[in-house]
């Protein structure tokens, strides 16, 4: 059920048939509403949207050749997932979240930290997730990174 690939386009075109559709529409949605200076890349093994090199050289602190990760989705077993980096680091921004989930969605909220499971592919709330993603401007995740994960 995973993804495979080395580019965006790989892992977008490698999805079991029952997730083109759903996976690249999540996709879409999260490149119409990330703010300027984000991108789609590799991230981790896996398609991530990320501060690049060019904005942020400092890259990850866990491995500097990294560009500084900020959200990404998955293609796993049983579900498509997503990451978002700015649920788990900044508690205002779970709680809209959480607030405003079942609004979206009549499933109860599948969730870890910062990975937001969606087993019912036609139960993803595009609209929600694309508000989320306008939520955290590059500058701000600098910022938040730095004062709160980077050691």
């Amino acid at each position: 059920m995973k993804a495979e690939g080395k580019t965006v386009l790989e892992i977008l075109t490698n999805l079991p048939e029952d997730r083109v559709e759903p996976f690249n529409k999540l996709h879409d949605v999260i490149l119409e509403n990330l703010p300027k200076g984000f991108e789609p890349a590799i991230s981790y093994g896996g398609l991530g949207y990320v501060v690049p090199h060019s904005l942020y050289p400092d890259g990850y602190h866990c491995k500097p050749s990294e560009p500084l990760p900020f959200a990404g989705i998955a293609s796993q077993k049983n579900s498509i997932n997503l990451y978002h980096m700015g649920i788990y680091s900044k508690p205002d921004l779970l709680e809209w979240f959480v607030n405003e989930y079942p609004k979206h969605c009549k499933r109860k909220l599948d969730m870890g930290k910062s990975c937001i499971r969606f087993k019912k592919m036609d139960d993803i709330p595009f609209a929600l997730i694309g508000e989320l993603m306008q939520k955290i401007r590059v500058q701000d995740w600098i910022d938040i990174y730095e004062k709160s994960i980077k050691k």
